[in-house]
């Protein structure tokens, strides 16, 4: 018996489709923005910094992007980072950067002109290379 499904027939173009939006109740920030249109202006941004990164020779690999709650509670214990990070709501990334040669790069002030652009891309977006602790491949979008 032959293990090749047989194609599924293309409906016929008369046929008229009914689409059914579901509404949610989705909080606002201060802006009046959703978590959703956040993270959708957080992503196009991210595209943005990734072609801003190889446009200058460089280039870059997800470090981290999204993280559970429950690893963020394990950073924080490790006091390696902070239990309500923006990881978990999906606002902020972090890039491992590659020098033009290919050699990983991990000295801030190398990141610094990328964290600078980073910040052009919106007033809520904030670089890890400015914290108090430093961490130059943090790229946030603050969730006011």
């Amino acid at each position: 018996m032959p293990l090749i499904a047989k194609p599924i027939p293309l409906p016929p173009k008369n046929l008229k489709q009914t689409v059914v939006v579901q509404k949610k109740t989705a909080f606002k920030d201060q802006n009046g923005l959703s978590l959703s249109q956040e993270q959708r202006i957080f992503s196009l941004n991210v595209s943005k910094l990734i072609q801003f990164i190889y446009s200058k020779g460089f280039a870059c690999t997800f470090a981290e992007a999204y993280r559970t709650p429950e690893q963020a509670a394990i950073y924080a214990e490790k006091r390696i980072g902070i239990k309500n990070s923006l990881h978990c709501k999906r606002l902020a990334v972090d890039l491992d950067l590659y020098s033009p040669a290919g050699k990983y790069i991990v000295n801030a002030e190398d990141y610094e002109q990328f964290g600078k652009y980073w910040e052009t891309l919106h007033s809520d977006n904030r670089w890890g290379g400015r914290f108090k602790i430093k961490d130059a491949d943090h790229f946030e979008m603050q969730d006011l």
